[in-house]
């Protein structure tokens, strides 16, 4: 009999131990801090997933689980050219180790290629998707092309009127330094 596996709660060691795999297409409102980041709400707007466990051997001859994660959806971020919302593919495909605990992962951190996590029988998977996500959200989104046009200056008509009519301080001082002294009239 196969196990039943969630997300919100998943048995890491079994989940691996049987090669199982789970996949969802879930709402991005159930994802509140990826909500956080858009420049709009996204109520039809998907994040899909698929998680698959297995077992490898490692260095030490011990059975470790692994977890390959893939994860993506397509979301309205702010263009940082118009600053319009644009909607950008943000997507993540990684590995994972599981670990027996913290101190493992710190004293192997620095030495391992993937990512390592502590081992679970409650791991929240979608908290998980969640971060890789976020991680993934572009520095600077952009359009290829704008939808407006961009302003490139950094001031206006407005502006440059108000600017040309203050007066220069250095031709106050001038006008100060020709005056000539009252003392010989």
């Amino acid at each position: 009999m196969k196990r039943e596996f969630v997300p919100e709660r998943l048995d890491v060691a079994a989940f691996a131990a049987e090669a199982a795999a789970l996949s969802a297409d879930d709402p991005v409102p159930n994802y509140p801090r990826l909500v956080q980041e858009l420049a709009l709400p996204a109520p039809d707007a998907v994040v899909s997933w698929e998680a698959v466990g297995e077992q490898r051997t490692g260095a030490l001859g011990k059975v470790e689980p692994w977890l390959h994660l893939t994860a993506e959806t397509t979301v309205p971020l702010v263009c940082q050219r118009c600053l319009a919302p644009v909607d950008t593919l943000v997507a993540s495909d990684r590995w994972f180790r599981f670990v027996a605990d913290e101190a493992t992962a710190d004293a192997e951190d620095d030495e391992s290629e993937e990512d390592l996590l502590v081992v679970s029988r409650d791991f929240d998977l979608r908290a998980l998707i969640e971060d890789e996500l976020l991680m993934e959200i572009p520095v600077m989104p952009v359009h290829e092309v704008c939808p407006t046009p961009i302003q490139l200056s950094s001031s206006d008509d407005d502006f440059q009127a108000a600017e040309e009519a203050k007066p220069n301080p250095f031709a106050v001082l001038g006008a100060l330094r020709s005056r000539k002294p009252d003392g010989g009239k």
